[in-house]
């Protein structure tokens, strides 16, 4: 009987393991023109509690942060600029937060998540367009969207920096491997 039961475990971990996989994020990167010139850089430091299922994407749920402290535009001087009180004010607002609010299937490996986004404590509705593909025991998210930094009380209204910022999002993560019963 036990034999059994941990057979029966087994399936249904394995039928289960999209809603188990935890995600994480191998890229997250960003582009804003400067003086009409797109520039960008990347930001790291990720935690993330993802449970993505495509059968059941009602009880999806994503919530995710990252550090601002780890901004790199290969520029440490705009860095240090863009930790400052000036953009991020990452000595009071460290983390950006990122979660669900619901998850609509648009066709094939597309879909469209409502995400509340909170960067220095404004917090603001974002959609997010992505692709999921589950292969070869593969998780892939791949996700891209604009928002407006003024949104967020990132910098001040100027002639040269846009206001408009594309993030870019890929992440790629092993399904879980059942370790223990």
């Amino acid at each position: 009987m036990k034999k059994l039961l941990i057979v029966i475990a087994i399936i249904l971990t394995a039928c289960l393991g999209r809603s188990l996989a935890q995600a994480t994020y191998t890229s997250i990167t960003f582009e804003i023109k400067n003086v009409g010139i797109t520039t960008g850089g990347s930001i790291g430091g990720l935690r993330t509690n993802v449970h993505f299922n495509p059968s059941n994407i009602n009880g999806s749920t994503l919530e995710a942060s990252v550090d601002v402290n780890t901004i790199n535009t290969d520029n440490s001087s705009r860095d240090e600029h863009l930790r400052s009180e000036d953009f991020f004010d990452v000595a009071h607002f460290a983390k950006i937060s990122l979660k669900s609010v619901s998850f609509k299937h648009k066709s094939g490996d597309n879909y469209i998540g409502r995400f509340m986004l909170t960067i220095k404590n404004h917090s603001k509705q974002v959609d997010i367009p992505f692709t999921f593909f589950d292969k070869d025991n593969t998780l892939t998210f791949k996700g891209s969207f604009k928002l407006n930094r003024l949104d967020f009380g990132v910098g001040s209204k100027s002639m040269i920096l846009s206001d408009e910022v594309t993030v870019n999002i890929d992440c790629q993560e092993k399904k879980q491997e059942l370790t223990q019963l």
